[in-house]
């Protein structure tokens, strides 16, 4: 993981306005929000395993679903950092064969959350921070 630092740090602003401005720019609010804090995510490969994240937390209001906030929701973005998963190429050796199963067990978890980053990588995140910045300051 690499923070790359940026005027929208500790920057508060309403949620709809701000995830309005970053789906333009690929950004989907991430699988792993909560009602109080989340993060804006946007996968810089095709292979979705190295991220652009923008976190959040909540300081008025509540996230009530997926994609939806409660009116005037305000949020505190938090120091934007681009991180890389690297997962197992080929079949979980641990997976069980279950019909019920397979529905909730077909993901396997990364061999390694926060791999080391190439430094195109890390320049590529930043000039996407660079554009997302100028619609939101």
């Amino acid at each position: 993981m690499k923070p790359i630092h940026s005027p929208l740090e500790n920057r508060i602003d309403r949620f709809d306005r701000v995830y309005d401005h970053v789906k333009q720019h690929q950004f989907t609010l991430g699988g792993n929000w909560e009602y109080d804090h989340g993060y804006f995510d946007c996968a810089l490969d095709e292979a979705h395993k190295v991220w652009l994240r923008l976190p959040f937390e909540v300081t008025m209001g509540h996230l009530e679903s997926y994609e939806s906030a409660s009116p005037g929701t305000q949020i505190l973005l938090g120091t934007p950092f681009v991180l890389k998963h690297v997962y197992n190429e080929g079949l979980d050796e641990e997976a069980s064969a279950r019909t019920l199963g397979a529905l909730f067990d077909q993901f396997q978890d990364p061999v390694d959350k926060d791999a080391p980053l190439e430094e195109h990588w890390v320049k590529q995140a930043s000039e996407l921070l660079r554009k997302v910045e100028q619609g939101l300051i």
